[in-house]
């Protein structure tokens, strides 16, 4: 199983829906989800629970939903191809199966969706554009360190919308700002007060203690975009490559896996 970095919204105890209270009474730590695997890898318990975070005085929570992530992901997979290739990678029997599952988690959480998006390896460098350097996190737990990121979604929002208007003013490929749409797409369902956090997790352990003190890829990737605004191309180019090179080498693993 991959190593894995999360970007999770977690929403006020107040705005969870009546069908999943019983998430937060069924309140999760990270020790308790994440348990060690083969090969010294973390594997993501698949109980229907929550994460709960204490945030500016007040309390917030994440459902995780594992199964209905899965699926999702499963769903996704396959309709990023086309034709035959599609049956090949995902069988059509599998699909339905998928689709008749999802289609169960819905009738029994009404308006469930995924809390959380996850990405092997390595964190997307899109999603360092939510978050302002300052609010960076190094944590040091369990004899580790990682990194978190932590902003309100009215913030968030605010960051990624500009995001998609520079590098559309910029003439960017339509590629790589559909990236960063769907990033504020995903987004913009949930509730303006909610929480975005930014998780190295498993990926925080491909990097040194040393490496991680000094990962500063929100600031990198903010620079990058105000150069941008500038029409400065040249100094853009310098501040995304400096965070591009910092995870050339752990998204190289999602090739070799």
């Amino acid at each position: 199983m991959a190593r894995v970095a999360y970007l999770r919204v977690y929403l006020p105890e107040s705005r969870i829906p009546e069908t999943l209270v019983h998430l937060v009474d069924a309140e999760s730590t990270h020790g308790r989800i994440m348990r060690r695997g083969e090969f010294g890898l973390s594997v993501e318990s698949p109980r229907d629970d929550a994460f709960v975070l204490e945030h500016a005085g007040r309390r917030y929570v994440c459902p995780r939903f594992p199964r209905l992530r899965m699926l999702e992901g499963l769903m996704a997979f396959r309709n990023a191809y086309q034709g035959p290739t599609a049956s090949l990678l995902i069988p059509q029997a599998t699909a339905d199966r998928a689709a008749r599952e999802l289609d169960r988690i819905q009738h029994r959480f009404p308006g469930a969706r995924s809390h959380i998006l996850t990405s092997p390896f390595f964190v997307p460098l899109r999603w360092f554009s939510l978050f302002d350097p300052s609010e960076r996190m190094l944590v040091d737990e369990k004899e580790s360190l990682t990194i978190r990121y932590r902003t309100p979604m009215r913030d968030a929002l605010r960051r990624v919308r500009r995001s998609v208007s520079v590098l559309e003013e910029a003439g960017f490929d339509e590629s790589v700002v559909e990236q960063v749409v769907d990033l504020q797409e995903w987004l913009e369902p949930f509730p303006i007060d909610a929480v975005v956090e930014l998780d190295y997790g498993g990926v925080a352990a491909l990097f040194t203690r040393a490496e991680l003190a000094i990962d500063e890829s929100a600031a990198d990737i903010a620079s990058s975009l105000d150069a941008l605004e500038e029409g400065d191309y040249e100094e853009a180019g310098e501040h995304y490559g400096v965070a591009a090179a910092r995870w050339a080498h752990a998204q190289s693993l999602t090739y070799a896996s």
